[in-house]
């Protein structure tokens, strides 16, 4: 387990400019020994060499989920956003999620000083969200419907729109495989925690806003968080 060495965040909404950074990134992963050799006729691994095999298998294909995923390519994600357990001092409560936007993290916070820690891709500048709502909502393989504020910069985007009823699941959806929906004082945000297959993504802010992680972090997060959820985003 690793350990995160930092300031627990407050609870008032001033002070969050201040939590932010006290995030700190977590240790890198120790190696555990190269991965085994390839022979001329075997395809390349799909993990750097040196990286600790269970992520192989944490990473690994999907075959069984609606739409199969492939086995991630780790050889694109800086090993700082693999999915791990972290000690993570905090005054939130079990089960809260936290956006450490500075780190580009998400916790959901454990018992015993623990969290579950995620690496994860955020909005770019002028379309972040931040403040303290609530997971009212989760899907498995969602639709995708973009808001009209959306269509207005990318008209080309109105086939999709709700009044079309939106873009099918599947592997081209923008949202992935899951999705969890903030909702603040009832009312849908339209921002949304959900997967996506660019794992070059991981750690940059390219989105309009969503939180997105790795389609297999997501599954993972969405078996975790029952509805409704609390979610910080610092």
């Amino acid at each position: 387990m690793i350990k995160e060495k930092q300031t627990p965040p407050s609870h008032a909404s001033e002070q969050g400019m201040t939590s932010r950074r006290q995030f700190l990134g977590g240790s890198a992963i120790l190696a555990a020994g190269l991965l085994s050799a390839c022979s001329p006729r075997t395809r390349k691994p799909l993990s750097p060499p040196g990286l600790e095999r269970p992520y192989s298998a944490m990473y690994g294909p999907l075959p069984d989920e609606r739409f199969p995923l492939p086995a991630v390519d780790l050889r694109k994600l800086d090993k700082a956003f693999l999915r791990r357990e972290v000690f993570y001092p905090t005054s939130e409560k079990v089960g809260t999620l936290v956006v450490d936007t500075s780190n580009y993290y998400l916790y959901l916070v454990q018992e015993n000083g623990t969290a579950m820690r995620y690496g994860v891709g955020l909005g770019r500048a002028g379309f972040e969200w931040s403040g303290r709502a609530t997971v009212a909502r989760k899907a498995v393989w969602p639709k995708w419907t973009p808001p009209d504020e959306m269509i207005e910069r990318q008209p080309e985007l109105e086939k999709w729109s709700w009044r079309n009823g939106g873009m099918p699941p599947g592997p081209t959806n923008p949202l992935g495989a899951r999705a969890l929906y903030i909702y603040q004082d009832g009312r849908d945000t339209l921002y949304r925690l959900h997967g996506t297959a660019e794992t070059w993504s991981i750690g940059r802010a390219v989105s309009s806003g969503c939180v997105r992680l790795l389609n297999h972090d997501i599954i993972d997060l969405h078996r975790r968080v029952p509805t409704p959820s609390p979610i910080v985003v610092l």
